[in-house]
């Protein structure tokens, strides 16, 4: 296009200079002198077209080497973000994370938290600070490996291990140091299809665990359905004499949250409108059954679990074959207001069934920048525990602190145990607990 317009530009210069030559003409013949410059205005022109030409030629090579270029540094661009999608999908963040699996399909994640706290109890007859690893959400490290075999089917495994020195399940008056406390909580694998549930293979939670502590109040790291957890091992004091009376926490209150973690093989269905059901077979003849379900509508946010388990077990001389348990746990979105219930029984033979129920009100608000700020009011009665013959009394209020930007959260409660027992009078346990739980 460009040659061709200065063709043009030349073309009108001719025509400008040819009327000047006319006279030449007219006269009778041509003058030598305007034909030479002509000419040499012709030459020139020729020599700068060819010039641009060149300067054209090496323009359109490099507008060429440029989009290579470009081409090359956007398909480096596509790789580097599918490695990091990848590897964000495997928690393995290639600027926070190292970690690395020993197979190039399997995706590794580590994590854990560490959970301790203060509890400073008075049995009635002393007063005393005990430094403990919090039962209610001990502290633990866990390997997780999962790989996609296709697009509906994932293995996974799983390998958690608690570690608890001073466990509050174990602390006592008479031990105030117990020592460190291991746990092989989880060594399971598993496999999962989108269309047809998952199965699991190993030791890891039953299908009815947790099934009596489903909770959206956010107090849960310390208080929640299993009120024994964060002093578990203290014993009540006898009235009289103010002797230990081989009573513990943990011996008077429970939740009967089914079958905790075991050597199991278990099966999960697929979620159908937030609902789903559970099974697992178990050593010893033992096996449960779960229902769950979660959703949201009308501002509220909603979970509730229900289960059963044949426990073959003997409780106070007497067979007990059948527990029950379930929980609901509802949070009103905008005011942060939450309501949970905790309800679980036994049915033993020729005895009163140890029963218990747990109720608890809440409210989660923002009052700082870091995060979340939870209070708690709770109150919950266990029956027929201990012999038989006897009722637990508890209430308790807590405050817990999130600190979103640091996986933290600080936590402090106040809670009393009582217990009515036919054969000793037992004095009231005071606990106030101060406590931290950090994530990683």
């Amino acid at each position: 296009m460009k040659r061709k317009m200065l063709l043009g530009f030349i073309g009108l210069l001719l025509a400008f200079q040819l009327p000047l030559a006319g006279p030449a003409f007219a006269a009778g013949g041509i003058d030598a002198e305007t034909v030479a410059r002509l000419e040499g205005l012709i030459k020139a022109q020729q020599q700068q077209l060819e010039r641009q030409q060149q300067q054209l030629e090496a323009l359109q090579q490099q507008v060429g080497q440029f989009k290579q270029t470009v081409t090359e540094t956007q398909a480096q661009a596509k790789e580097a973000k599918a490695v990091a999608d990848e590897m964000k999908t495997a928690n393995l963040d290639p600027v926070k994370k190292g970690v690395t699996s020993g197979s190039e399909k399997v995706k590794l994640a580590i994590s854990g938290q560490v959970n301790r706290a203060m509890n400073v109890v008075g049995d009635g007859d002393n007063t005393e600070a005990y430094f403990v690893d919090n039962g209610a959400s001990g502290s633990r490290f866990r390997l997780v490996g999962s790989v996609k075999l296709d697009e509906d089917l994932t293995l996974g495994t799983r390998v958690e291990l608690g570690f608890s020195p001073n466990a509050s399940s174990k602390v006592d008056q008479d031990t105030m140091d117990s020592g460190d406390s291991f746990d092989q909580r989880y060594s399971d694998v598993s496999l999962e299809s989108k269309r047809f549930g998952k199965i699991f293979l190993g030791k890891g939670d039953t299908s009815s665990n947790n099934s009596a502590e489903v909770d959206l109040s956010g107090t849960d790291v310390v208080q929640y359905a299993s009120i024994a957890d964060i002093a578990g091992g203290m014993q009540f004091v006898e009235s009289k004499g103010n002797d230990l009376s081989g009573i513990s926490v943990s011996d008077a209150f429970k939740d009967f949250d089914g079958l905790s973690r075991k050597s199991r093989l278990r099966y999960d269905t697929p979620t159908f409108y937030g609902a789903h059901l559970s099974t697992s077979w178990i050593s010893d003849k033992r096996w449960d059954a779960s229902a769950w379900w979660g959703g949201k509508g009308y501002g509220f946010n909603v979970v509730s679990a229900a289960a059963m388990a044949y426990i073959n077990t003997e409780k106070n001389g007497e067979d007990s074959d059948w527990q029950y348990d379930g929980s609901l746990s509802v949070l009103h979105e905008k005011t942060g207001l939450n309501l949970t219930f905790s309800a679980g029984i036994q049915d033993v033979d020729k005895q009163d069934d140890p029963s218990n129920l747990w109720v608890k009100a809440g409210w989660r608000t923002d009052l700082t920048d870091y995060g979340t700020t939870s209070f708690g009011i709770d109150y919950g009665k266990s029956n027929n525990l201990v012999d038989g013959r006897d009722d637990g009394y508890s209430v308790g209020a807590t405050v817990v602190q999130l600190f979103n930007d640091y996986g933290a959260e600080f936590y402090a409660q106040f809670r009393v145990f009582s217990l009515d027992h036919d054969d000793k009078n037992v004095q009231n346990l005071n606990v106030a607990t101060v406590g931290t739980r950090v994530k990683f």
